[in-house]
């Protein structure tokens, strides 16, 4: 039997059981996110994806406003927090209640956002290694931290990406971090492994084979894998066609451990986690 390890995280005074996997709804405020279908810009269309997200189950919004396809343009921190500040004022307004997760490795967005529109989570690509305050700020907002393994820059990081020892390198990237926060006094922390981050697809493959080892570090994993070149490139399709690719990972997600899972197809998600605890539900009755 695959069961979830205990984990909790502590969102606005309410403890969330991670044992119970969560569905993070994508919210793109962006002209030129990879996927095309996920790009919400207009009041009317932000409202629509926050409300499709909460309908089809999700129990987690992640907003972003900066792209981190690989190559994509720079925003400035004014245009970032403007998109975000349009996307937060209308789930606050008509979802108060919604867990948002801001997806920034700017310290001054996080702050910015916690401060003025309660933001729950802080999602950060770079784990800090874009924005050398976002640790400290962290830790100082105490807000539960999304942790991602990646290298490099949204702009260089597909440029030939090499390890000796990907699972190695990971785990020891992790650590340092982790040990950091908490001798900060930060324990909300997420793991990320980061698939598509500065990894070819021989690498994101050999990630998902042996995410479980990641459970050395004692912490939740997210997985974000919806739609992502590893499986349209594998299969020679588009990011349209890679629902199915999506959802086969995202049970195998669920087998090797992951809590999160960060998805553009909410609905879909939410029956894969609901077939999977199925299965559980059988293994037990055998036992």
């Amino acid at each position: 039997m695959h069961k979830l390890p205990s984990h909790t995280i502590n969102v606005r005074g309410k403890l969330i059981d991670l044992q119970q996997p969560q569905v993070m709804g994508i919210l793109n405020i962006t002209p030129d996110s990879f996927y095309e279908g996920s790009r919400k810009q207009t009041d009317a269309d932000i409202l629509a994806r926050v409300d499709e997200i909460l309908t089809q189950g999700g129990t987690m919004i992640d907003v972003g406003a900066y792209s981190s396809r690989s190559g994509a343009d720079d925003v400035s921190t004014e245009e970032e927090k403007r998109r975000l500040g349009q996307g937060l004022e209308l789930i606050r307004r008509h979802h108060p209640e919604a867990i948002v997760s801001i997806d920034t490795f700017r310290a001054d967005v996080a702050e910015w956002c916690v401060r003025n529109y309660e933001a729950d989570i802080i999602n950060d690509i770079s784990g800090g290694e874009l924005d050398s305050r976002m640790l400290e700020t962290v830790a100082q907002l105490n807000v539960p931290y999304i942790l991602m393994h990646m290298k490099g820059t949204p702009q260089n990081m597909q440029d030939q990406p090499h390890y000796d020892d990907l699972m190695g390198e990971m785990m020891q990237y992790f650590a340092a971090k982790v040990n950091r926060l908490h001798e900060m006094g930060l324990n909300d922390i997420i793991l990320d492994p980061g698939f598509g981050f500065a990894k070819t697809l021989d690498h994101n493959y050999q990630l998902m084979a042996r995410m479980d080892e990641l459970h050395a570090l004692g912490l939740p994993l997210l997985v974000g894998i919806s739609r992502k070149s590893m499986i349209y490139r594998l299969l020679g399709t588009t990011p349209h066609e890679a629902l199915n690719g999506t959802s086969v990972l995202n049970t195998m997600a669920l087998d090797r451990g992951a809590s999160i899972l960060r998805v553009h197809d909410v609905r879909e998600c939410v029956e894969v986690v609901k077939i999977w605890q199925a299965t559980q539900k059988g293994y037990a009755s055998k036992d």
